[in-house]
C-alpha cells in the first residue's frame, strides 16, 4: 500500500504540513455557523452521534469542514467516512478550501497509517475490511463524520463505527428518509440541526423551484421492487413504450433550459440520448462505465441553454452544476432520499438562473405511493397528494411554484383537519372498548397533538413492547401510539397526573362516553363518586344530572 505522503494529490494539497499555505479560508453562512455550533453544543453535552441535516447545495461538507477544523484544533484526529469516490474527493477539496487542513487517504492501495495529518478520507468499501481497520489503533480517530450518514445503518458502517467505538460521531445527510424505513435513531441520538429546503428557499440561499406536470400517463403496476423501491430493470422495461412521447416534451420544455434526465438503466439512457439527437437538441449520457466521463462532464459545464444531459444514476451524489435549471426524473422512486437527490442537483442558485424546473410525469401505480415534487418541500403526505393534484389539474397554466402551493394547500387544510379531529374524537368516544384512544385522552388532558422533538432519533423509533403494556395497563388504547416518544409523554402524562390525584385514562373513557365534557381535568375523587353513582343506576345516567355534556363535577369532601 502507498504511504500517505504519496496521496496528498488526491486533495489537491502541499505535503509540507498540517495546513497548507496562502488559503483564503471560507466565510460561512449564518445557518451554517449554527449548524457547526449545534454539533459541538451536542457533542459537548455527552451525546455521542447526532445527526445534521442540510438539503443538497447549502454547503454539508462546509459545515462539517468548519466542524473538522475545531477538533483538530482541539486535538483530535478525524475521519471523513463516505461509498463513493467523488464523496471522498468533494470532502478533501472543500477542507482544503475551508480551512486549509491537508489530509490523508485511506482507500485501496492508499493508506493512512503512519500519517502526519489529523485528518483521513476514507472508503467504507476499505474500512469494512477488519484487517484493514486494524492496522489503526481503537483510539486513533476522535471524531468521525459520516457523509451521506442515511447509508450508515449498512453493516459496513457500523462495523467501522464499532472499531472507533469511543469516537463522536457526525451524519450528515441531505434527508434522514430511508427506502426499508428504518430509522436512523438506531445509530444516532439526537438531530442537532436541520434546515429544511424551504427555508433555504426563502432565505435565498437555493432557488425557487416550479413544477410541471406532463400529461403522459406511465403505468407503474408491473414493475417489482428490491431493496424497498422498484427494480431499476423492471422500470426500465416499463419506461420503454413512453421514451419516445417523453423525448417529445423534453424537446418542447427544455429548449431554454439546461436539463439533467435521470433514468434506471444504462441501456435505457443511451437510447433516450438517441432519440433527444434525433429531434435536434444537442444531448449527451454519462453512466459508471463512460470511458469519456470527465470529457462529456467538462462538455456539460460549457454547454448553454437547450443542452441536455442523460445519466443512469451516476450523478446522484458528489456532482455539483449550480447552472442546471430543470431536472427531469425518469426513474420514479417511493424513497424520497433518493428523490430529494436527483432535484437537489438543480437547486443552487447560479448568476442568471432564476429557478429550477421539474418535469413531473403522471407514473401510475395503484400499490405504492411514488414520490412527486411537492414531497420535497412538504412533510405532510395528505398535503403533498393535494398539491400534485392540483398541478395535474392545472398543468395547462404551465409551471407552478412549488412553495406557494404547498402554502395554499397547507391554509386549506388546517380548517379541514380541525373539523375532521373534532369528528374523530367525537367517533371515539362511542367506540366500545374500555380503553381511550391516545388522541382523545391528550384532547382531555388539554394537550396538544403528540408531535416528535425534532432534535430526538430515538424517540420517532417505534414504542417498546414494554411502554405499550404499561399504557394499556393504564388505560390508553396501545395501537394508536406513535413512537416511543409519544409512548414516553403519555407514561410520564399518567405518572404526573396520577401524584396531582387527576382523572385516570380509564375514567376519563367511561365518562366521556356517557358524553360527560373535559372529564380529563377533573380530580380523581369527583370522576370516581360519578362512576359509582352511574353504575348503581344500572349503567344509566342518573336523571337529577341533567345533561352529561352541561354537568360541572361538585367539590369532594376528602
Amino acid at each position: 500500500m502507498m504511504p500517505c505522503r504519496g496521496i496528498a494529490a488526491f486533495a489537491g494539497i502541499a505535503t509540507d504540513g498540517r495546513y497548507r499555505k496562502g488559503v483564503t479560508k471560507v466565510e460561512l453562512r449564518p445557518y451554517q455557523k449554527q449548524a457547526a455550533r449545534a454539533v459541538w453544543d451536542q457533542w459537548d453535552s455527552g451525546v455521542d452521534k447526532t445527526l445534521l441535516v442540510l438539503p443538497t447545495g447549502t454547503g454539508k461538507t462546509i459545515v462539517f469542514s468548519a466542524i473538522i477544523e475545531e477538533a483538530v484544533r482541539r486535538g483530535g484526529n478525524c475521519l471523513v467516512l463516505a461509498h463513493r469516490e467523488e464523496l471522498l474527493q468533494q470532502a478533501a477539496d472543500k477542507l482544503s478550501k475551508v480551512t486549509g487542513l491537508g489530509c490523508a487517504v485511506e482507500k485501496a492501495e492508499n493508506t493512512a497509517a503512519g500519517s502526519w495529518y489529523n485528518v483521513t478520507v476514507g472508503s467504507v468499501q476499505t474500512l469494512q475490511r477488519d484487517e484493514r481497520r486494524q492496522t489503526f489503533a481503537a483510539d486513533h480517530y476522535q471524531y468521525i463524520i459520516v457523509d451521506e450518514a442515511h447509508h450508515a445503518l449498512a453493516k459496513s458502517y457500523q462495523d467501522t463505527l464499532a472499531h472507533w467505538g469511543k469516537a463522536k460521531v457526525l451524519g450528515v445527510t441531505a434527508t434522514a428518509d430511508r427506502g426499508d424505513k428504518r430509522n436512523l435513531g438506531e445509530v444516532f441520538e439526537t438531530l442537532a440541526f436541520e434546515y429544511s429546503l424551504p427555508r433555504a428557499i426563502r432565505d435565498g440561499w437555493l432557488c425557487p423551484i416550479k413544477a410541471l406536470t406532463i400529461p403522459l400517463k406511465i403505468e407503474l403496476d408491473g414493475v417489482k421492487q428490491a431493496a424497498g423501491d422498484f427494480s431499476a430493470g423492471d422500470i426500465g422495461h416499463a419506461l420503454d413504450p413512453y421514451l419516445e412521447q417523453i423525448a417529445g416534451h423534453v424537446a418542447e420544455q427544455c429548449q431554454a433550459r439546461k436539463t439533467v434526465v435521470f433514468l434506471p438503466l444504462i441501456a435505457t439512457s443511451q437510447k433516450f440520448l438517441v432519440m433527444l439527437l434525433a429531434k435536434g437538441l444537442q444531448a449527451r449520457e454519462v453512466n459508471g462505465e463512460s470511458r469519456d466521463r470527465a470529457e462529456t462532464l467538462a462538455w456539460w459545464e460549457k454547454a448553454g441553454p437547450g443542452a441536455v444531459l442523460c445519466n443512469a444514476m451516476l450523478l446522484t451524489e458528489g456532482w455539483d452544476s449550480p447552472a442546471t435549471d430543470c431536472i427531469c426524473v425518469l426513474r420514479p422512486t417511493k424513497v424520497r432520499a433518493l428523490y430529494a437527490q436527483m432535484c437537489g442537483r438543480g437547486t443552487r442558485i447560479h448568476p442568471g438562473k432564476s429557478d429550477l424546473l421539474l418535469l413531473d410525469f403522471l407514473w401510475h401505480s395503484e400499490r405504492h405511493e411514488l414520490c412527486r415534487p411537492a414531497h420535497l418541500v412538504c412533510e405532510n403526505q395528505d398535503i403533498s397528494r393535494r398539491v400534485s393534484e392540483i398541478m395535474a389539474e392545472e398543468a395547462k397554466a404551465g409551471p407552478l411554484d412549488l412553495l406557494l402551493e404547498v402554502t395554499g394547500a397547507e391554509n386549506t387544510a388546517t380548517a379541514e383537519r380541525e373539523e375532521s379531529l373534532r369528528k374523530i374524537l367525537e367517533e371515539q368516544k362511542h367506540k366500545k372498548r374500555a380503553l381511550v384512544d391516545p388522541l382523545q385522552y391528550e384532547y382531555s388532558v388539554g394537550h396538544a397533538e403528540y408531535l416528535p422533538e425534532a432534535g430526538d432519533l430515538r424517540a420517532m423509533g417505534p414504542p417498546s413492547t414494554a411502554q405499550l403494556k404499561r399504557l394499556e395497563d393504564a388505560g390508553i388504547f396501545p395501537d394508536e401510539v406513535q413512537c416511543q416518544g409519544h409512548a414516553s409523554k403519555l407514561l410520564d402524562t399518567i405518572a404526573k397526573r396520577r401524584m396531582e390525584n387527576l382523572t385516570t385514562p380509564k375514567q376519563i373513557r367511561c365518562l366521556e362516553r356517557f358524553g360527560f365534557q373535559a372529564v380529563g381535568t377533573w380530580q380523581f375523587p369527583q370522576a370516581k363518586k360519578l362512576i359509582d353513582r352511574i353504575a348503581g343506576n344500572m349503567w344509566r345516567v342518573p336523571h337529577d344530572l341533567g345533561k352529561p355534556q352541561n354537568y360541572k363535577p361538585k367539590e369532594v369532601t376528602p
